[in-house]
């Protein structure tokens, strides 16, 4: 098949960015599966305002999916959000079966954001030069989880 999307990027500029975009989307899509993952089945003391929170995850991680993938298929690549890609690919820790005390939860949502932040900041080094537009797109991203994970840290965070 030809290929329907062109981009204006050069063929190595798209492959960087593209693989970078790529693993973005998994990663992200394996952040909301996680997310909703603990939201149903956290219990504890704090079992309410992590229930909140992890909404807010869920819909952050999947915003960002959205544009990570809007952004791959702008600049002429395919993005693959199968869950076969995102089980094989993905570069988050994931979360344990069956009810998960709030605290865990906590622990393992801090490790899966760290974990999909150091992967993201590679990517921000990456395509600084072959595509400062997805370059952004990242440091827009990286800002966001940040800040979510330093908000997780502090419920648990003490002086």
């Amino acid at each position: 098949m030809t290929k329907p999307i062109t981009s204006t990027l050069d063929q190595e500029q798209q492959r960087i960015a593209g693989e970078a975009l790529q693993a973005t989307v998994v990663d992200l899509i394996d952040l909301t599966l996680i997310a909703k993952q603990a939201h149903w089945t956290v219990i504890g003391r704090n079992f309410r305002s992590v229930h909140l929170a992890l909404d807010e995850l869920v819909v952050v991680a999947r915003d960002f999916t959205d544009s990570s993938a809007e952004r791959a298929t702008a600049i002429g690549i395919s993005p693959d959000g199968r869950a076969q890609t995102v089980s094989t690919d993905s570069g988050a820790l994931g979360i344990g079966a069956g009810w998960q005390q709030d605290t865990d939860v906590i622990d393992s949502v801090v490790a899966n954001l760290g974990a999909v932040i150091a992967r993201l900041r590679d990517r921000i080094e990456a395509t600084e030069k072959a595509d400062p537009v997805t370059q952004d797109l990242f440091i827009e991203i990286a800002a966001r989880l940040e800040q979510l994970h330093w908000m997780w840290q502090a419920q648990l965070a003490t002086v």
